[in-house]
């Protein structure tokens, strides 16, 4: 039973699997188990080059990008584990028993993460119902988001970028998974409003 599953090795999904990586330190997040599916081959970034986000060298592909965030999580945070090579199919259950099946597996989750892009072609059974036209992307694109209310979706699942309904930047999206990622910080410390920060101190 994982704590916390994030779907998605995309922006938002690493970036909410970094700000609870370094957490981990917290009396309250030593002892959860974290995994992320770090499936990338769809991730927009594929194509990407990014010439104005903050902290990025300019010039720099997104596709660098996907391979060195994995590699950043993985050298940083290694008790997060990552899953690189399924796709999530359906999920079953209810908070705190989800039940996650991917092309391979099945794994069992007390909280879920959706970070995979906001193409059409999205199809994770349990969670269409969920599925709306996305409120800020151009009609002629078909783009869709999940209802969310905050990023929650339902009690234990939450969606993060631009399927919970933001534009397509990356700054946008890394905000997205880290503001997930403290939300589920602050209910693992019993609702007391909390986030992870590293200090030169």
């Amino acid at each position: 039973m994982f704590d916390v599953l994030i779907v998605g090795g995309g922006v938002s999904g690493i970036s909410c699997a970094l700000v609870l990586g370094s957490a981990r330190n917290k009396s309250f997040v030593t002892d959860k188990r974290i995994v992320i599916f770090t499936h990338q081959k769809t991730s927009s970034l594929q194509e990407a080059l990014f010439n104005n986000a903050y902290g990025i060298a300019p010039g720099k592909l997104g596709s660098e990008l996907l391979e060195e965030s994995t590699e950043h999580l993985s050298k940083a945070y290694p008790h997060i584990t990552q899953i690189p090579d399924e796709k999530v199919l359906k999920i079953e259950g209810q908070f705190p028993e989800f039940t996650v099946i991917t092309n391979k597996n099945s794994y069992q989750t007390k909280t879920i993460v959706i970070g995979i892009g906001s193409a059409n072609t999205f199809a994770i059974d349990g969670l269409m119902h969920y599925v709306e036209p996305h409120q800020k992307s151009l009609p002629e694109k078909q783009r869709i988001q999940l209802k969310n209310n905050d990023h929650k979706v339902a009690e234990g699942i939450y969606v993060i970028g631009t399927l919970a309904g933001w534009r397509s930047q990356l700054a946008i999206a890394a905000g997205s998974g880290a503001a997930v990622a403290t939300d589920i910080l602050t209910l693992w410390n019993d609702g007391v409003q909390t986030h992870a920060h590293d200090s030169i101190r």
